[in-house]
């Protein structure tokens, strides 16, 4: 039995600068209990395609059934049914299925309860799905008390509880350490095998390849391959994976016996125009002693204690470490958007313990760039606007922001909004407003969660160049083994707090 079917789907946003499309055309079937996971550059129409698959959108042309539904159609109760209880959905943006008054324990079970189920099986299942993913000791804690990995857990666990007919998730390991991450692919497998779920995963990850029955490329909006083979689509395209092209935009087609042959053209890298270089090896910022304890009393829980390390100029460097270990924490810490409970930040020279709020945010303003991984853009300006943004609140010239842009491959889409570009073109623009200042120190997490892999490589390759032209300090706490392997330093938090 087909479980999705989905024929010619077309996507067009309009807008006051045109119209955009981010399917154009995408044909795709799944088989009634199969796990497919579907890969694509960022911009694609992954997660377009899977906001269609959950009801949150509607194609502008094209066909469309998930089982004995007929998405273009389904309205009202009809719609509320099918999400409640035919749909399993984990979005990328996991904390908005996070009530924060709720306990982990309780956040999992309120499908089941809203559902009728009594509330000692819809407990059992809950304690059942933490304790596998690992949470089964953090049941009564709140989202709050929760690391960026572990909330995602939870929310991946909430949207499995009531056994979906179909599961759909978008990057369900986009900020989990490779361990966590196995085991998240792990229980997908298992519960589409233990209760026939047909489910669909979109990530970057090429490890979910291994639990997938079948591996789907999208790029432009259009399936580009299926498995091994490549998609012709009509009219005679044919979409080449981007781990075969890289960044490059030009091909040169070769006639053969037999076929025909494509050479890729090396792409023209966008320059990065370098500050005035820090001296090498100059310390700009260290922790001391460094303690931080979230919580009180019975429920305390100590991120690390007697953490010291030194962040130097002309370096890039990697804080790594499994999910829960503090790795955001620290971020925030040396960023003085936290206060530790022990030791003491130095930011060149300065000692964060001794500014007030005020002094805090004109340090950051003057010294210090930020990626987080929420992005926090504002989604009515353009990336250009975004970028021109920053750097006036900062009294720096804005004629830095086009290239930066084009430092991390969007200098085509400076002039859109931001809510009509994807989660990982989002990531990017973030990334450049960061860059374009010029920071002494540059703070990303996990900078590369939402990008695939030939555009995580740029943003590696832009963070090494740009700490070795400026003589900026950044750090980056990742997951990221792409990102991981350009860092000269990596602190591993897990052993430095042990």
């Amino acid at each position: 039995m087909i479980a999705v079917d989905a024929t010619d789907l077309f996507r067009i946003y309009p807008s006051e600068e045109g119209a955009a499309a981010t399917l154009q055309g995408l044909s795709l079937q799944i088989e009634e209990g199969e796990l497919v996971v579907v890969f694509g550059p960022s911009g694609s129409g992954k997660s377009t395609l899977l906001r269609i698959l959950a009801g949150l959108d509607r194609p502008s042309a094209g066909t469309v059934r998930v089982f004995d539904h007929d998405l273009r159609t389904l309205r009202g109760r009809g719609l509320v049914e099918y999400r409640s209880r035919a749909l399993g959905y984990a979005d990328q943006h996991y904390p908005r299925a996070l009530a924060p008054e709720l306990s982990a324990r309780d956040l999992v079970a309120l499908r089941l309860d809203l559902l009728g189920v009594e509330r000692s099986e819809s407990e059992r299942v809950a304690d059942g799905l933490l304790e596998r993913v690992g949470l089964g000791d953090r049941r009564d804690a709140h989202p709050g008390e929760l690391s960026g990995g572990q909330q995602q857990r939870v929310a991946l666990c909430a949207a499995l509880s009531h056994s979906p007919k179909l599961f759909i998730a978008d990057e369900p390991t986009g900020e989990l350490d490779a361990a966590n991450a196995a085991q998240i692919y792990s229980l997908i497998r298992e519960l589409s095998r233990e209760a026939g779920v047909t489910t669909l995963v979109v990530s970057h990850d090429p490890e979910s390849a291994a639990v997938a029955d079948r591996v789907i490329q999208i790029r432009d909006g259009r399936v580009s391959s299926d498995g091994a083979d490549a998609v012709v689509n009509r009219g005679g395209w044919i979409r080449i994976p981007e781990e075969l092209i890289g960044r490059t935009t030009r091909a040169r087609l070769e006639p053969r016996e037999g076929g025909v042959f494509v050479h890729t053209v090396a792409a023209d890298v966008a320059e990065v125009v370098p500050a005035a270089p820090r001296a090498r090896g100059d310390v700009v910022a260290e922790t001391v002693g460094l303690a931080k304890v979230h919580g009180r009393g019975a429920r305390a829980t100590e991120v690390f204690h007697d953490l010291s390390l030194s962040l130097a100029a002309g370096q890039l460097s990697a804080i790594t470490g499994p999910s829960g270990s503090g790795k955001s924490t620290l971020l925030h810490l040396i960023a003085g958007l936290d206060r530790p409970t022990a030791g003491d930040v130095e930011v060149l020279g300065t000692s964060l313990g001794l500014l007030d709020d005020t002094g805090l945010a004109l340090m950051r303003r003057a010294h210090v760039g930020i990626v987080t991984q929420g992005t926090d853009l504002v989604p009515f300006l353009t990336a250009r606007e975004t970028v021109e943004l920053s750097l006036s609140l900062r009294g720096i010239p804005t004629d830095g922001a086009i290239g930066a842009l084009a430092a991390v491959g969007l200098a085509e889409l400076a002039e859109q909004r931001v809510a009509r570009l994807s989660m990982g073109e989002r990531q990017r623009v973030a990334i450049a407003r960061a860059v374009a200042a010029r920071p002494a120190l540059l703070l990303a997490d996990e900078p590369t969660a939402r990008l695939d892999e030939a555009n995580a490589r740029g943003v590696g390759a832009l963070f090494a160049e740009l700490a070795r032209t400026t003589g900026a300090a950044i750090v980056c706490a990742t997951h990221d083994p792409v990102l991981i392997e350009h860092a000269q330093v990596e602190f591993a938090l897990a052993s430095l707090a042990a």
